[in-house]
């Protein structure tokens, strides 16, 4: 159950409101976490503008997705993993990197599978990446530019997944069926 308020426009804070309305016109509604952020103007904020930041990187529309995807799936948060896969459907991302996230199985395209791998590399040593991780990034076909878009996802997914690991965000209707086999909260009794 949620603990913090779903605000509609109508009762989030006034500088909530824009915001909220500008996640509605983009989205055609407006999903849970949104609205909870709204109860601050500046959390709400920030995640919108990290957003439209990370959809700015020199990663694909599926490396993007995967890294997001990926964290998610790190640290068991199910609103964002249901969420990142309904639009990873839409951006036409193969079943299969979406299946292979979440259940935590290797990827067949070697590059994307190294992206995958190094995303995980850097949740799991808070930071502190070895040299065989980064190595192995680069060898891949990546570069320095986007070992720092990967930290920036990264960055990005903390604010949510924390947000909705303490306020257990109820996935919103629209991202239900985005988990392979509709598994909404299994996900977060697995092991990553």
């Amino acid at each position: 159950m949620s603990k913090f308020t779903i605000h509609s426009i109508d009762t989030a804070p006034s500088l909530s409101k824009s915001l909220l309305e500008s996640a509605k016109r983009s989205l055609g509604f407006i999903p849970n976490l949104i609205a909870v952020m709204a109860e601050s103007p500046a959390t709400l904020e920030s995640y919108q503008t990290l957003t439209q930041l990370f959809d700015n990187t020199s990663f694909t529309h599926t490396e993007r997705q995967l890294i997001l995807l990926s964290i998610s799936r790190y640290r068991h948060c199910c609103y964002c993993l249901a969420a990142h896969s309904s639009l990873a459907k839409v951006l036409k991302v193969s079943n299969e990197i979406i299946d292979a996230v979440y259940y935590n199985q290797t990827l067949s395209d070697k590059k994307l599978e190294a992206l995958r791998t190094f995303t995980r590399s850097v949740l799991k040593a808070n930071g502190w990446v070895d040299q065989k991780s980064l190595t192995a990034f680069y060898q891949a076909g990546y570069n320095q530019q986007q070992m720092l878009e990967v930290i920036l996802g990264v960055s990005f997914k903390t604010l949510s997944n924390f947000i909705n690991q303490i306020n257990d965000t109820p996935i919103d209707r629209e991202f239900l069926s985005g988990l392979p086999e509709n598994k909404i909260t299994s996900c977060c009794n697995e092991s990553a």
